[in-house]
């Protein structure tokens, strides 16, 4: 079935990966070609895909020519100490209109969830998040996203889908199962007051790129609590990353964005993950195709390492911490595990120990949360999934 909506990876490119180290990212997956064919998918962990699709990406035409300007980088990077089988499905077909490549991705990936194959999207516009997030139609009850991008990308109430609207889109539309949405990185200038407000009514987490810097780890408990990621390469500073249209001089560096992704591959809760909005067209170099072939690596070194350590009721491998809030009204309860030293939140009654509200919950933190509870603090992240279940 996925064989109608997939192209092989080029002769062109396969020819490349002949003389490279046996122990290379190219040499040791498999890949779709024009002679054998897609590769068997039993016992597959990571599917990498490419679409060629730009009609919805607003200032950033070319960005159909990134997943071929990526592998090459990626291709000729060292594999890792991982046991995970990862494959190169090649490049969705562009429909004839964008809604036949919506459709293509939704299918595509909605499939290898099926399989619980964890699909990595590169090329084409964020639009493509409405594909993404779409194929998850029946999946789930509701489902959590993460977005690393400066922007929120709601555009306005009557816009088309694009790249720059497509966050409305996924909250208006029906069937919409969209429990919680989190920003990582929004800059405020791009961003209108009203937008702000809207995520406040509605509880979102977002959080500006301000508050990583020096401390880039408070990335890994919003993504410990998602489903599925879209990154932004506009999200990266243009000095580290200038092939895109839409780049800014402030953004994440390179460094902190491969940190954010491998946190992104350790959350066992992620299933799919896409890199979007790289154009091949907007640098001399291939500055911005090596490092988005870094952040993938990145990503599946942080699936490799996924331990899976949400606390239970009973269990000895973690440490319990019992924090009252200051009007003593009920006591929040903090877990560290003894395996990864991950923490996590949640509420308790004061007299009978348990959540105040129906629905039982617990919300990733960080340690930094605990410290300021210490003070009297409420963790933000607690408070606006508190919010939710009211």
């Amino acid at each position: 079935m996925l064989e109608e909506y997939l192209s092989p990876v080029s002769e062109s490119l396969l020819s490349r990966t002949i003389q490279q180290h046996e122990a290379t990212f190219g040499q040791k997956i498999q890949v779709h070609t024009e002679v054998d064919g897609l590769p068997d998918l039993k016992g597959v962990k990571i599917a990498l895909i490419g679409v060629h699709e730009d009609r919805a990406a607003k200032n950033n035409k070319g960005c159909h020519a990134a997943p071929d300007a990526i592998r090459p980088h990626l291709y000729e990077l060292f594999y890792g100490n991982w046991d995970t089988t990862i494959v190169d499905l090649g490049n969705i077909y562009k429909g004839e209109t964008i809604e036949d490549t919506y459709f293509a991705v939704k299918t595509v990936i909605s499939e290898l969830l099926k399989s619980y194959i964890i699909p990595i999207i590169i090329g084409g516009g964020q639009d493509l998040t409405y594909a993404q997030y779409r194929a998850y139609d029946g999946f789930k009850a509701s489902v959590n996203l993460t977005t690393i991008d400066s922007r929120f990308d709601l555009g306005t109430i009557d816009e088309q889908l694009n790249s720059q609207s497509y966050l409305s889109h996924i909250i208006l539309k029906e069937p919409n199962f969209l429990f919680n949405f989190s920003n990582i990185g929004f800059q405020t200038y791009f961003i209108h007051q009203e937008e702000i407000n809207l995520m406040d009514k509605l509880y979102f987490d977002v959080n500006r790129l301000g508050a990583f810097k020096d401390n880039i780890e408070e990335a890994e408990p919003i993504l410990r609590d998602t489903d599925f990621v879209s990154f932004d390469i506009s999200a990266i500073k243009k000095a580290d990353a200038a092939g895109n249209g839409n780049a800014s001089p402030n953004g994440f560096f390179a460094d902190e964005a491969c940190a954010i992704s491998r946190y992104a591959g350790i959350s066992s809760k992620i299933s799919s993950i896409g890199f979007y909005e790289y154009n091949p067209d907007f640098e001399e170099h291939t500055n911005t195709a090596q490092l988005i072939a870094q952040l993938i690596w990145y990503f599946i070194e942080g699936v490799n390492t996924r331990i899976a350590d949400t606390p239970v009721i009973i269990s000895t491998d973690y440490t319990k911490y019992i924090l009252p809030t200051h009007d003593g009204a009920f006591e929040l309860v903090f877990y560290k595990s003894n395996k990864s030293g991950r923490w996590w939140v949640e509420s308790a009654d004061e007299n009978e120990g348990k959540s105040p509200k129906k629905g039982h919950f617990l919300v990733p933190c960080s340690y930094n949360d605990y410290l300021n509870a210490t003070e009297g603090e409420i963790p933000e992240r607690w408070w606006k999934a508190y919010k939710k279940f009211t």
